[in-house]
């Protein structure tokens, strides 16, 4: 380990402070060995081509065999297909990531999606409603947490009853350790299961019922494991990603308030606003891993076969050269065609993209709208952070307003 050792270990106190500590890491250089969770060894890519040209090198893939044995020596089970999140799209290389991401892309419709912005619409009002006379609130418990969650449960057809766990499980697998990262992705994988099994018998009007009728010629249907592997995939990246965005867009606009005026007194600019959002502090902070199936070079460090690779999106967000470096770290809502790689880039752009830019667009102005003077109650330098893992966004924000009467 060299110059990301205490960093490495991307904890609380890193995540709290991580543009600071990602300008000092480009500073030194593109690239930089890292220790990440379970004490994995890993390349990270702070730099914005490199990134580009990481997230679609040929040699880079998402088969986890040449890793294998490092990995299982440190705990990590992701990767294996048992875990559940280990069969889908994006834990697949070509020809199967092909196969995978056509069928899926066959009931996940852009039509689908926008057929949702008026349900998306109620939920956020009901969720607003919900706090409006209090004065006060927890953003995340009580509206940045259950928008996703109500929207992703929905989509796949999710009973009520299932949907209070949901956002547990995905916390664990995603921003937990251990033991509790383990019961995190076994719960998740046991219900959707089950639920997976449910749709099959009974099919409703829902995405997870369109996924197991989905067919064509040239592949065929999805296997039972695919199913599961891709509802999982949708839940952890359909809710939890959109949590975190939605948190830490607040805080951008807590810390820039001349912006947040900007938004309520052109809500037009909110679909740019998103995009320039998710450049400035996006929710995944770095990349899933991807494998070296070689040894290769990439940006000077040498890497061998089986090495790990990971992007950390939260620093290429402000290290596109395209933007004058004075730009970088400046909060701009009405910056035309922001450019970022929050979504991926190649042929692993994440899918749900459209659906996360609608609940973004559709929370952030609800929240901007009813409350017209949201403020926090505690210093920003405090707020609580996922203390590891891949996600970066605030446990808790509360906040004050004021009340509306009824």
């Amino acid at each position: 380990m060299t110059d990301l050792d205490i960093a490495a270990k991307v904890n609380a106190a890193f995540k709290a402070d991580a543009h600071d500590r990602y300008a000092e890491l480009r500073a030194r250089g593109p690239i930089h060995r890292v220790r990440i969770l379970k004490g994995i060894d890993a390349w990270m890519v702070v730099d914005h081509d490199l990134a580009k040209v990481a997230l679609t090198h040929e040699a880079l893939l998402k088969d986890a065999t040449p890793a294998s044995d490092a990995l299982d020596a440190a705990g990590f089970t992701a990767h294996r297909p048992e875990s559940g999140l280990g069969v889908n799209m994006l834990n697949a290389d070509p020809p199967d990531h092909t196969r995978l991401r056509r069928l899926v892309a066959a009931a996940f419709t852009k039509r689908r999606v926008e057929a949702l912005r008026p349900r998306i619409t109620e939920i956020a009002e009901s969720l607003a409603d919900a706090i409006a006379p209090l004065g006060t609130a927890d953003l995340v418990q009580s509206f940045t947490g259950p928008l996703p969650i109500q929207v992703i449960s929905e989509l796949l057809g999710v009973p009520e009853d299932g949907r209070a766990s949901f956002r547990t499980w995905t916390s664990l697998a995603l921003g937990a350790t251990s033991e509790k990262q383990r019961e995190g992705f076994v719960n998740l994988n046991r219900y959707l299961t089950e639920l997976v099994a449910e749709k099959q018998r009974s099919p409703g009007d829902d995405l997870l019922s369109a996924l197991t009728a989905v067919h064509d010629q040239r592949d065929g249907r999805l296997s039972k494991a695919e199913l599961v592997g891709t509802a999982n995939l949708l839940v952890v990246a359909g809710h939890d990603t959109s949590v975190n965005f939605l948190g830490n867009a607040m805080i951008a606009l807590f810390r820039h308030p001349e912006q947040a005026r900007r938004l309520r007194a052109q809500p037009g600019l909110l679909p740019g606003a998103v995009e320039e959002l998710l450049r400035f502090d996006p929710p995944v902070e770095y990349t899933p891993m991807r494998y070296a199936a070689e040894d290769l070079t990439l940006g000077g460090a040498r890497i061998p076969r089986g090495g790990v690779v990971l992007v950390a999106l939260t620093s290429t967000g402000r290290a596109d050269p395209a933007m004058p470096e004075t730009e970088r770290d400046v909060l701009d809502v009405g910056r035309p065609a922001a450019r970022h790689l929050s979504f991926g880039h190649g042929i692993h752009h994440c899918l749900g993209a459209p659906l996360a830019r609608l609940e973004a667009e559709v929370g952030l102005g609800t929240l901007l709208r009813r409350f017209p003077d949201l403020r926090p109650t505690v210093p920003l330098a405090d707020i609580s952070w996922i203390p590891a893992g891949l996600m970066r966004g605030p446990l808790s924000l509360p906040v004050a307003f004021r009340p509306e009467q009824r």
